[in-house]
């Protein structure tokens, strides 16, 4: 506690360090303002069913990655997952568009205008999903809007708020990372999450407290425990970096021999990092925007699909999971354009042949450590839903894992990286007792 406190003092001391985390300070805390901030001519204390739409299921899900604003009918509503979604179409485009490809390779100038044609995309995201929320928003709330005012010429004004909205989070989230501790677009996801834990945590603690069976106080010292472990699995998620060593990788392929220094191939143990889930959630959200939202009248198939904790929904997200992460690492790590990079420096692998041979060998290594890792990702990613199977309360069992534990875990250690070089490039002490953060943390955007 002693060494926390003098690395805060230290923290202080640096100008630039000091005047980053107060920009940071300062446009979260405008960010968690606007979650309060109800769309003009609403009433919020009629949106009783908006918020008990919003307490289970995929609903839930969107409400904590806006930090409550979803159900609060607030001008930041829509928070910042347009973008997120456009950001992903984008990188799907970069790679099987020559158009894009080619853009992604003109350096700044292409990342510019990729950054363009991706904020263009979300705001055509916007005009779908504003009047997607505001009917959903008429249908549990229809007393909620002002007296006098139709909901017709109410939609448009409230489009453009909303629209606006989600583009001023993605100008906040810029803002930190040119001016802030960087990862801004990460940090207000990471905020919108984490605002939700304290209240999740209560809430199930006192359930467990009041429950007259089932072991009350051990039940949920049992769940404080399997969320440690889930926590540190995610840690190692995030930070599965680690170069994959040759003897070991010729176990993996059934080549016994092996000789001469210890060398190294740049393969990973988790290569698309947290980006399968992401991908495998957004498109599961698909079924939210084909009813709009509501699922009173919606088939039986439908409404499973719309909750995270049935059977046939997570059949389907385990399956989307693993099929994006043998498609993430294929598309991030190249075997042959690996294969030509070690023949050109030199470099080769012992007992395999330089070109074709070592791209196949690199490209059979790859397969088989992706079917564990992949496996081990689906795993974390439907956590929350095996929670549920030990009666965790809906709020609380989405920090068991799932997208919102892994993109906590990556952004709080970016973070951590972030004021380490600072704190080291003065020579101060880092936060850890070992002078430095452990590295390989990734944030989610």
């Amino acid at each position: 506690m002693k060494k926390f406190i003098e690395t805060l003092k230290n923290c202080w001391k640096i100008e630039d360090l000091r005047q980053r985390l107060l920009i940071t300070l300062l446009f979260t805390a405008i960010y968690r303002f606007g979650s309060f901030v109800v769309l003009p001519g609403i009433n919020p204390s009629m949106l009783e069913k908006l918020q008990s739409q919003t307490s289970g299921g995929l609903m839930s899900l969107l409400d904590m990655f806006s930090g409550g604003a979803f159900s609060n009918a607030s001008i930041f509503a829509l928070g910042i997952m347009p973008y997120i979604s456009a950001s992903i179409v984008m990188q799907l485009l970069a790679v099987a568009v020559p158009y894009f490809q080619k853009m992604q390779r003109e350096g700044e100038s292409g990342r510019k205008k990729i950054q363009w044609y991706t904020r263009v995309l979300t705001v055509a995201i916007l005009v779908f999903q504003a009047p997607s929320y505001l009917l959903n928003l008429k249908m549990q709330a229809a007393n909620a809007l002002a007296t006098g005012i139709s909901w017709t010429v109410f939609m448009i004004p409230a489009t453009i708020i909303l629209a606006a909205g989600s583009m001023f989070i993605l100008w906040l989230g810029e803002r930190i990372t040119d001016k802030g501790v960087g990862n801004g677009i990460s940090l207000i996801i990471m905020i919108g999450i984490i605002a939700r834990l304290p209240q999740a945590f209560v809430q199930e603690m006192t359930s467990r407290l009041q429950a007259i069976s089932g072991g009350g106080l051990i039940m949920f010292i049992v769940e404080i425990l399997i969320l440690y472990a889930v926590v540190c699995a995610s840690i190692l998620l995030v930070q599965g970096t680690r170069k994959i060593p040759v003897q070991y990788a010729k176990r993996l392929v059934g080549n016994k021999q092996y000789g001469g220094a210890r060398q190294y191939i740049p393969l990973k143990l988790f290569a698309a990092n947290v980006m399968p889930i992401i991908f495998a959630q957004a498109l599961m959200f698909i079924p939210l925007a084909v009813v709009r939202y509501q699922s009173e009248n919606a088939s039986s198939v439908v409404q499973q699909l719309m909750d995270n904790r049935s059977l046939l929904y997570n059949v389907i997200y385990v399956t989307l999971v693993i099929a994006f992460t043998y498609f993430y690492t294929a598309i991030t790590l190249n075997p042959t354009q690996m294969a030509e990079d070690m023949k050109r420096n030199n470099g080769f692998i012992p007992g395999v042949k330089p070109g074709k041979d070592t791209a196949e060998y690199i490209d059979t290594v790859m397969s088989r450590i992706t079917l564990p890792g992949s496996l081990f990702i689906a795993f974390i990613a439907i956590m929350p839903a095996l929670a549920g199977l030990l009666d965790v309360q809906q709020a609380f069992s989405q920090f068991f894992g799932g997208t919102s534990l892994l993109i906590l875990v990556g952004v709080v250690i970016d973070t951590l990286q972030q004021i380490e070089s600072h704190l080291l490039m003065r020579h101060y002490d880092g936060l850890l007792n070992s002078g430095h953060t452990r590295q390989g943390g990734v944030a989610a955007y």
